[in-house]
Parts: structure tokens; sequence; C-alpha cells
């Protein structure tokens, strides 16, 4: 499986690290690939060294401003020319997405797909990884929509909120038929 992660770039605290390492093994021990925005930096360094270091494949889609940063030696990368194709690119090679701790650029990647699954325009199992309590007010606020008739669809139809990485794992292995 190619599971897309879209997370944080700035070096963060243990809090966050520790779950990120975590689903970083079980990608790589599960014998899938990490599609990330390839920055070899924070916490995208963080998941990516874990993926490989678990055995793990590398897809990296950076973008043209930021390719002073993507990573070497990973197993393949892309450098995009703008944010939009960066993320059409990320989303093309994904199985599946893992949103994790981010700021306005991980927001803005996790609306897209959630988005594109709210019209039904892909399938692809999507999970919010709730590290320590970081998206519960965007939790919150999902749910609102929902209950509000913002949204067309269930918000269980659209997104998986997991609170550890075992069962974020679980959830896409279980969504596309993996044992």
């Amino acid at each position: 499986m190619n599971i897309c992660v879209f997370l944080s770039a700035a070096d963060l605290d243990e809090r966050y690290t520790r779950p990120a390492r975590e689903f970083a093994k079980l990608i790589g021990k599960g014998g899938h690939a990490l599609v990330w925005g390839g920055s070899d930096v924070g916490l995208m360094k963080v998941v990516a060294d874990g993926v490989q270091e678990a055995g793990g494949r590398l897809v990296g889609v950076s973008v043209d401003f930021l390719s002073a940063k993507a990573r070497p030696g990973a197993d393949e990368m892309v450098i995009a020319r703008d944010l939009a194709e960066r993320k059409k690119l990320l989303l093309d090679k994904a199985d599946a997405v893992v949103i994790m701790v981010g700021g306005t650029g991980t927001l803005d990647e996790a609306t897209e797909i959630l988005e594109l699954k709210k019209h039904g325009r892909t399938e692809k199992p999507v999970v919010l990884l709730n590290t320590a309590g970081f998206y519960d007010g965007l939790k919150e606020q999902f749910r609102r929509m929902e209950d509000e008739g913002f949204l067309p669809r269930p918000l269980a139809d659209l997104v998986f909120f997991a609170e550890e990485p075992v069962g974020a794992m679980a959830y896409l292995e279980e969504s596309l038929g993996i044992e």
C-alpha cells in the first residue's frame, strides 16, 4: 500500500515525534511505501527515517521552491512546479491518506482530500491521526458541520479519527483488505 502522509516539516517535541516514528515503523514493517512531501527536515524527516529504517520505500513529492530540502536517497523523488501540482501528485500516488500534526499546509492538504471524498471523486481511506489531542478542535468543528447539515455524506464516510498509530494502520489495512 502507498500511504500518503500529510504532516509538518517543523522540528517538534517528543509528544509528536514518538507517535510519528511509531507509525513510520508500521509502514515499513508492513512492506508499505511512504508517499510524502519529500522534505528531509522536521517531522517529515522523522517519518521518512522511520520508514526507511523499517524497510519501507520512500516516494517523495517536493515542490520547486523547497527542492533544496528534498531528501537525498529516496526511492523516488518528483519535484512539482507548485503546491497545487504537488497535492495532485501526492494523491495520485497514494492508496490511502493519513493526516498527522501540521500547520496550514497540512490543513490545506487535509481539506483537499476530504473535499474530493465529499464529492465522490475518490474513495481512498483517510485517517486523521489525532496525536496528543492536536485535532480535537477540528474534530469538533467537523462534527458541527455534520450536525448542522454542511456535509452531504456522513463524517464517518469521509475520515476516520485515530488516537494512536496502531489504530490508524489497522483501519487502513482493513479498508483496503490487507491482512
